[in-house]
């Protein structure tokens, strides 16, 4: 039976996309399933004692674009560590996301290709033409995912859903990654650690 791993994420966050495509080796190797639950981590941080980016110190700020170069060299990842569309509004992006999840789509290498977008390619979530060709990168069609599907009420439900679901499990950052068994792996920095976890259970 294959291990089930809640996967709590950020479209806006650079980790998020950094560990994408390796967390999705990652889970391909092992069989594991993955649930695919964007949150909201301006209210978690409130919860959990985080600072949103504007208010960390300038220390943490410098570091944090250091650390980005740092790894989007060791991820051989062409990342922008200041994209001009950051932070975007990834409210419609977030509900593409959950639709392709409850369609049983994708929605893991979905929202890889929109982390590529804000990223890599220095586009807006608020152009609706971008996340039809994120969709399209991704083998989906983004008309398709919201046509006749659930309203946005419905999707914002989820979307809050998956927020609280992500504070039950004691997740305070964005990427984490949380097994069966309730331990959390936080950051794509800790994906071989993951890995190693995965391998022990197999």
């Amino acid at each position: 039976m294959s291990v089930i791993i809640d996967y709590y994420l950020s479209l806006n966050s650079p980790w998020t996309y950094l560990g994408s495509a390796p967390f999705a080796d990652i889970a391909r190797r092992y069989g594991a399933t993955v649930n695919v639950k964007p949150s909201k981590f301006g209210p978690i941080f409130e919860q959990t004692g985080g600072l949103p980016l504007p208010k960390r110190s300038p220390q943490r700020q410098a570091y944090r674009l250091v650390d980005l170069r740092r790894w989007r060299e060791v991820r051989g990842v062409p990342l922008n560590v200041e994209p001009k569309h950051f932070p975007s509004d990834d409210l419609a992006a977030v509900r593409l996301v959950i639709a392709a999840r409850l369609q049983g789509k994708d929605a893991h290498r979905l929202s890889l290709e929109l982390g590529r977008a804000i990223w890599e390619r220095e586009e807006s979530f608020a152009d609706a033409d971008v996340m039809a060709a994120a969709a399209q990168r991704a083998g989906l069609d983004a008309a398709a995912l919201r046509a006749g599907g659930p309203s946005d009420a419905e999707l914002d439900q989820l979307y809050e859903q998956y927020t609280q679901d992500a504070l039950k499990a004691g997740v305070f950052g964005a990427p984490s990654y949380v097994l069966p068994s309730g331990e959390i792996f936080w950051g794509q920095d800790r994906l071989e650690l993951l890995e190693r976890a995965l391998k022990k259970l197999a």
